[in-house]
């Protein structure tokens, strides 16, 4: 990547010195880099979790009823 690839994204430097010292001894070379790391992560998590059709929403909503928790 080059200069244009990347943009500023400003962070408290209380936030900012947790990570220093949290990437101390790691494979991490830098706060960027473990940011962009962690972010990553979150962001492919939240792509893997699935969301239920309406259809499947109405069976889930039909079985707590039945069972009278609705």
């Amino acid at each position: 990547m080059n200069e244009t690839d990347f943009v500023t994204i400003k962070i408290s430097r209380k936030l900012y010195d947790k990570i220093v010292e949290e990437i101390k001894d790691s494979e991490f070379k830098s706060p960027e880099e473990f940011v962009e790391y962690v972010l990553e992560q979150v962001l492919e998590e939240e792509e893997e979790e699935s969301t239920y059709t309406k259809e499947e929403e109405e069976a889930i909503k039909d079985r707590l009823r039945s069972l009278g928790y609705l």
